[in-house]
């Protein structure tokens, strides 16, 4: 399998261990308030991949893996903003906006994320889009609002506003971590949660919420982890190839993902808007797999530090031991060059058209 169809399954991945998350959590609210659970959701994430980073430390004890590991400080402020917008305003602003908001609008107004992670990853970023990939994402969003609607139910009141923010922010984060996705996808998934889970749950607290029993905070944790943890790793990585347009795309179709677990845990005959949406998202990720994005295309002098293979835009030397083990993690510089092939804007094909 291609490097290219491989991180469309990293990010289906992600989207689907998101979807699954959103059911239990719908089952959790039932017994605790809503920055309740995503407090604890965001703490068991960055627990969890917190103990992970350590284990593979000790098995890497060499000063090299240790160092790949380093996000730089000129990156700081991207990924701070990443984390305010996506981990703490957002989920603010949503909780504010469900209140007042009926669960038939919330779930159509959440598929502007998507919408508009896209527009400001191709208006502000400059990301490339073309005709295909546009009506690929039209196709996937069309679903995403199928399969969330309810004829009668929608309105906008300011609530729906909150959730619009709510949304906003999200598109920021993504575009955002865009940013720093050539590091280590678990360190940023990490920071994140230990950040985003100890303030919603202050806002938890303040609210008068109690801290529930011990067994439920453990599923919670353990549900944080699979669901906003790895998603979240796995949505970094997909970032780092695929751009943050395409990936967001992919990203949204995790309602489906949502809804097919549902059926499973409450067992019902699914709808025919079911079918047609989970058909609509599908035709939209084909037409984004199939596109062939391909000029004459320049790289500037670039050093960065990522997971790579030796493949035609890694051809260097190294500065240290090497056994030729790959992928491998290591500062390494891109030296000019101009080449035409097909490509994704990855972190390596940011140019301009």
């Amino acid at each position: 399998m291609n490097s290219r169809l491989s991180a469309v399954f990293v990010a289906l991945a992600a989207a689907a261990l998101f979807g699954a998350a959103t059911p239990i959590a719908k089952a959790l609210l039932g017994s605790m308030s809503a920055f309740m659970v995503a407090g604890l959701f965001y703490l068991g994430s960055g627990v969890g991949l917190g103990m992970g980073i350590v284990a593979r430390r000790l098995r890497r004890a060499d000063a090299m893996a240790n160092a790949s590991h380093r996000i730089e400080k000129g990156e700081l402020p991207w990924l701070m903003g990443a984390i305010v917008t996506g981990g703490v305003a957002g989920p603010a602003l949503l909780m504010l906006g469900l209140a007042s908001t009926s669960a038939a609008t919330s779930s159509l107004l959440l598929n502007l994320e998507s919408v508009l992670t896209a527009v400001i990853a191709w208006v502000v970023f400059r990301e490339n889009v073309d005709i295909q990939v546009f009506l690929g994402m039209v196709a996937i969003v069309a679903g995403g609002v199928l399969l969330s609607w309810h004829p009668g139910q929608v309105a906008v009141p300011i609530g729906a506003l909150l959730i619009v923010g709510a949304c906003l922010c999200w598109a920021i984060d993504n575009n955002l971590t865009r940013k720093v996705s050539a590091n280590d996808a678990m360190v940023i998934a990490c920071l994140k949660g230990l950040i985003a889970g100890p303030v919603n749950l202050a806002i938890a607290f303040a609210m008068g919420a109690a801290l529930p029993a011990a067994g439920i905070v453990v599923a919670a944790m353990l549900t944080g982890l699979a669901g906003y943890g790895v998603s979240l790793v796995l949505f970094v990585v997909a970032l780092r190839h695929l751009g943050t347009a395409r990936t967001g795309a992919y990203f949204s179709v995790a309602p489906l993902f949502g809804v097919a677990l549902s059926l499973v845990l409450w067992p019902e005959l699914p709808s025919v808007s079911f079918w047609i949406a989970a058909a609509l998202m599908a035709l939209g990720i084909w037409l984004h797999v199939r596109e062939r994005h391909e000029h004459e295309h320049s790289h500037d002098l670039l050093e960065h530090t990522h997971r790579h293979r030796h493949d035609e835009h890694h051809r260097h030397q190294h500065d240290f031991p090497y056994a030729g083990d790959e992928p491998h993690t290591h500062p390494h510089v891109h030296l000019p060059i101009t080449h035409s092939h097909a490509h994704f804007p990855d972190i390596h094909h940011r140019h301009q058209h």
